[in-house]
């Protein structure tokens, strides 16, 4: 057994290896390799292997995630990104579902067609306001062009090395599985996150009828003990609680002006937390704990060494997200305190944060645990 100080000293040096060899594989993870020949490619992968082998030296000090697939090598929440992201050898592919106007639970980050990726059956990019998905069949969606970004936008300037395409189409959530399948990968994970709003419930079905389509798909493809499903929207976590208790939920968490799900500052309250309330609790940990959840996911500039302990102490399990550099890595895993655990820590270069299924059973209060939500940018560049 590593104890708790060993641990993080070996998760310490498993993300210095890992930025130590970001220079030798930085560019060569491309769809079709543009960017470095077929040594290359094959030399960074075993690169990313022998990095990810050390993991049990330092009992899975980190897990790799794929935000939206790998949107900084491929078009995001797309079957080429989901692709790339299991070549790589990733433990879980994180995405978004959005549900059409015929209930097929399809892989989208917004609620409304993208202007920013999209572009309509005359290939021409689309203007604002754009239609949300649920107006559209998936016959509709089809139709529409997710492979490239708009020149010119803020997105494309945060990108510039995403491998353009055409004629990628919005997938489905069970082709997504399927991929998984064919790519003969029986271990990856998935990281659903629920995107209702009560600010705009219009955009999508109610949380409830949400939370059950997306579980019938779930269990239809045989997928319930290989995914998490995470939410700001605590009451769409709250359904599905009540729908399939053994599905683990991640309670996401901010407080920031892009999003405050927590609303401290309201007499009112927060329309996002399914009626429980920061004034009648006290804190956060408390209030996941209240909702019944097992697992708080905030964010992580808002965290502290004392809310992690409050949240142990509760029983929950910790995973902040957007964590991108290395000090702040090694901060976290600090928090951890001195308690030997089996779990790995992990480290998250964006996005929204979840755990694996099993470790919502395991024993809480033990070293945090973060989640890598995509790769290191300085190694692959795809957050």
């Amino acid at each position: 057994m590593i104890g708790g100080l060993d641990l993080r000293r070996a998760a310490r040096l498993i993300v210095a290896a890992v930025l130590a060899l970001a220079p030798l594989s930085a560019y060569a993870f491309e769809l079709h390799g543009h960017r470095g020949d077929r040594f290359l490619r094959r030399a960074a992968r075993l690169i990313a292997a022998a990095v990810l082998a050390l993991a049990p030296v330092s009992a899975y000090a980190f897990e790799l995630h794929g935000h939206r697939g790998a949107r900084g090598l491929a078009p995001e929440n797309t079957l080429p990104a989901f692709a790339v992201a299991l070549s790589l050898g990733v433990s879980a592919l994180e995405l978004d579902p959005a549900i059409s106007k015929d209930g097929v639970v399809v892989v989208s980050h917004d609620a409304r067609l993208n202007p920013d990726i999209t572009r309509g059956p005359d290939g021409r990019w689309l203007n604002p306001p754009t239609r949300v998905v649920r107006e559209l069949t998936l016959d509709d969606l089809g139709h529409y062009d997710v492979g490239r970004i708009k020149p010119g936008s803020e997105y494309s300037y945060r990108y510039p090395d995403q491998k353009r395409l055409d004629r990628v189409r919005m997938p489905t959530l069970a082709e997504v599985f399927q991929l998984a399948r064919r790519a003969g990968n029986a271990e990856v994970r998935f990281n659903i996150e629920i995107k209702t709003s009560p600010e705009k419930p219009g955009d999508t079905l109610s949380p409830e009828a949400f939370a059950k389509a997306l579980l019938a798909t779930i269990e239809r493809e045989g997928m319930s003990s290989r995914v998490i499903i995470q939410s700001f929207d605590w009451r769409a976590l709250k359904a599905v609680q009540a729908l399939s208790p053994a599905v683990p939920t991640s309670y996401l968490s901010a407080q920031q002006r892009f999003m405050d799900n927590v609303a401290a500052g309201k007499a009112e309250g927060s329309a996002w937390t399914a009626g429980i309330q920061l004034a009648e609790h006290g804190s956060v940990p408390k209030m996941v704990k209240a909702a019944g959840g097992a697992i708080w996911s905030p964010n992580y500039p808002e965290l502290s060494a004392d809310l992690v302990r409050e949240a142990h102490a509760l029983g929950l399990k910790v995973i902040p997200w957007t964590v991108n550099k290395p000090e702040d890595m090694a901060r976290l895993i600090d928090w951890g305190g001195g308690r030997r655990d089996h779990r790995p820590a992990r480290f998250p270069a964006r996005g929204d944060g979840a755990e694996e299924p099993a470790a919502a059973e395991a024993d809480p209060g033990g070293p945090l645990s973060c989640v890598l939500q995509g790769f290191p940018r300085r190694l692959l560049r795809a957050d």
